[in-house]
């Protein structure tokens, strides 16, 4: 179920990105003569609109589109004012920025959408009564204290807590921690706590004094707790929320993407710590479990990464192609499609090289 999660995921971010180059390049004037849903070979044409054959193709890992005249190889198609390489630098631009543009876009409508849908986050004391799913979460172990020789570990959810007099249920942090500490360290604790991978078990922990240093008398647990929950945001509020973290996402992506590539190209990458397509397809499988917010939030994430990667000049990426349209504007001539072709197949073997290093990582990790 993961895996077919994560294929309809990387489709629909694919398809969302060819889909910007196809309208740039229907408002450029340019001729379209294929819009594919999948990788050829050719399943069957759904149907045929003008001049532009939509498709559906055997591999189902993406699409693309196919405009006249791209590879600017044939001489005709460059006496054809329809075709890309007779447009003007502009628009040639414009069409190779259209599908970066999109999975930008299409980030910000996911984003909006899950904060529509609502996705776990700290709460205020105020919010915990309006909360959905609300839960006393473990967010930090103090190493050595009761809680930590109990089995508590961060990540854990506390259900409930009883000291042989009475049972504390809720998720109100403040509420938690009094309880412990009026119990004065005079008895054990019974805790029912749920671990990460959904599984519930008793522990039992003794709180003491002296865990916490800055205030010694305390008995405590050596536990701190948050009230977790999901709280939608109304449309208009989502709306504005959403561009405020698109934009820091993306800020945040091109940065790390930048020291990065950077680390590559010195030889100092730690490629330990880059998802490759299984890692990835297993944190979209985990988003999807968690629910229809967190799937939402991880589709943003990739499609803002695709959207970079896309943008990053090297041949075979966008940014390698837009690069070359540059070129071709300052030297005032059409680079030789032979280079222009070279370039690219270095490009590719570079990428099709780094993924493999990574998935290779990926498949460590996992059997390690």
């Amino acid at each position: 179920m993961n895996i077919l999660i994560f294929i309809l995921v990387i489709v629909a971010l694919i398809v969302v990105h060819e889909f910007g180059h196809f309208v740039a390049a229907k408002l450029s004037g340019m001729r379209v003569d294929e819009f594919g849903l999948g990788y050829p070979p050719r399943a069957a044409v759904i149907a045929k609109v003008g001049e532009t054959a939509y498709t559906l193709n055997w591999l189902p890992f993406g699409g693309f589109v196919k405009i006249f005249g791209e590879d600017g190889l044939s001489l005709d198609k460059a006496r054809d004012a329809r075709a890309f390489s007779s447009k003007n630098r502009f628009a040639q631009a414009l069409v190779l920025v259209a599908g970066v543009t999109m999975n930008l876009l299409f980030a910000y409508v996911l984003i909006t959408g899950a904060l529509v849908a609502g996705t776990p986050r700290a709460l205020a004391p105020n919010e915990i009564g309006a909360a959905r799913d609300a839960t006393l979460l473990v967010a930090n172990v103090l190493p050595g204290s009761p809680a930590a020789q109990a089995g508590l570990v961060a990540g854990d959810s506390i259900l409930s807590a009883e000291d042989g007099h009475y049972v504390f249920s809720g998720v109100d942090p403040a509420a938690f921690t009094k309880f412990i500490a009026d119990g004065k360290g005079n008895t054990t604790i019974a805790l029912t706590v749920k671990h990460a991978d959904g599984k519930e078990v008793q522990l039992f922990a003794r709180p003491a004094t002296g865990v916490i240093l800055a205030d010694p008398t305390r008995s405590a647990l050596g536990v701190e707790v948050a009230a977790i929950g999901v709280i939608p945001l109304s449309f208009t509020a989502a709306i504005i929320e959403g561009a405020r973290l698109t934009w820091s996402a993306t800020i945040l992506t091109a940065d790390g993407l930048g020291h990065f590539f950077y680390s590559v190209f010195t030889f100092s990458a730690d490629l330990s710590q880059v998802s490759g397509p299984v890692g990835i397809a297993g944190a979209v499988g985990s988003a999807s479990s968690q629910g229809f917010g967190d799937l939402l939030s991880i589709m943003a994430v990739i499609s803002i990464n695709l959207a970079l990667i896309n943008l990053i000049p090297i041949p075979a990426l966008d940014g390698g192609r837009l690069l070359f349209v540059i070129i071709e504007s300052v030297i005032r001539r059409p680079i030789k499609p032979s280079i222009a072709q070279a370039m690219n197949a270095i490009g590719f073997i570079f990428l099709i090289l780094l993924m493999l290093v990574v998935t290779a990582h990926d498949i460590f990790r996992i059997v390690g």
